[in-house]
């Protein structure tokens, strides 16, 4: 089991052709994703030669379209490599087409833009939107789409939630003696289509995740607001980390949602409100690991 993304998901990439997109192709294709096609209007009918999991060649064909790429392929994941300019629309389209998961890569993509496609999903009600500005989301073992290095961990089971794609990357290496069920990069933009709650929700749902990792920071109040819900409906054990304890006060950091505003959304504030509802917080990333071992060793 696993959240979002499974090994049955078929991935098409829009933006495949240019380099980025080229290079996470190859790289999701390498660690065993099934990517059945990719978008762009300009070559579409060409095909893109990869190397598969097995070494041998694979032939990717490119659509002009979503729509025909879902139409011909069964797609049921997207994972967008398109600049910022042309996200949105990028987006619109895939919500347009039902495609259950859309996986918004890109950075710098104007909050406008973002609120208008994610109020477009909402409204339609057929499509999950992962990001934008994120890392994408990998199960370990069984399909990755997005940018995440597929070879630091293993299959296992805890599931990971994670607004910052560096240590998502480093919980996952951290923990590889028990490995992830999945691993969910959400961004972090002042807007974005999936939360923590949101992920939260699945893992506690999911009968193979067992203990869950939350990595946060500061600014904003969504930390806040996920250990309400965790206070409310996660039985599972959470495990938490706040980037930003070292941050000097008033600074403006590097993702675009962590401002912080008087003594709301700094990393005390929001480790003492997950504390308050139960949840272990380390200080470092390396705390949380060992936090996160304990707790596995105490359900083994």
């Amino acid at each position: 089991m696993a959240i979002f993304l499974t090994s049955e998901s078929k991935v098409i990439v829009q933006g495949m052709t240019g380099s980025e997109g080229r290079k996470h192709t190859q790289r999701m294709l390498t660690s065993g994703t099934t990517v059945v096609g990719g978008v762009n209007p300009k070559k579409a009918g060409e095909t893109v030669e990869f190397t598969g999991a097995d070494g041998a060649p694979v032939q990717v064909p490119v659509f002009g379209s979503v729509a025909e790429a879902v139409k011909e392929t069964g797609a049921d994941v997207t994972v967008i490599f398109v600049p910022a300019a042309g996200t949105k629309s990028a987006a619109i389209e895939a919500i347009d087409a039902e495609v259950p998961l859309v996986v918004v890569i890109t950075e710098g993509v104007p909050v406008k833009d973002t609120a208008e496609f994610f109020a477009h999903a909402q409204a339609k009600g057929t499509s999950r939107v992962i990001g934008p500005n994120c890392p994408g989301l990998i199960t370990p073992g069984a399909s990755n789409a997005g940018i995440i290095p597929a070879d630091i961990t293993p299959a296992g089971r805890i599931g990971l939630v994670s607004k910052s794609g560096t240590l998502t990357y480093q919980m996952m290496y951290e923990l590889a003696d028990f490995g992830f069920s999945t691993c969910v990069g959400i961004g972090g933009d002042p807007i974005i289509g999936t939360t923590h709650i949101d992920a939260l929700a699945a893992f506690q749902a999911d009968p193979d995740t067992d203990a869950i990792v939350m990595i946060g920071e500061i600014g904003g109040d969504a930390e806040e607001r996920a250990a309400a819900f965790i206070k409310e409906h996660v039985t599972k054990p959470v495990i938490g980390y706040v980037a930003g304890f070292t941050a000097p006060e008033g600074k403006t950091m590097g993702h675009a949602g962590a401002i912080v505003s008087g003594s709301s959304g700094t990393a005390q504030a929001k480790k003492e409100a997950l504390e308050a509802a139960g949840v272990k917080v380390g200080r470092t990333p390396s705390e949380t690991a060992a936090l996160a071992r304990e707790v596995m060793k105490s359900l083994a």
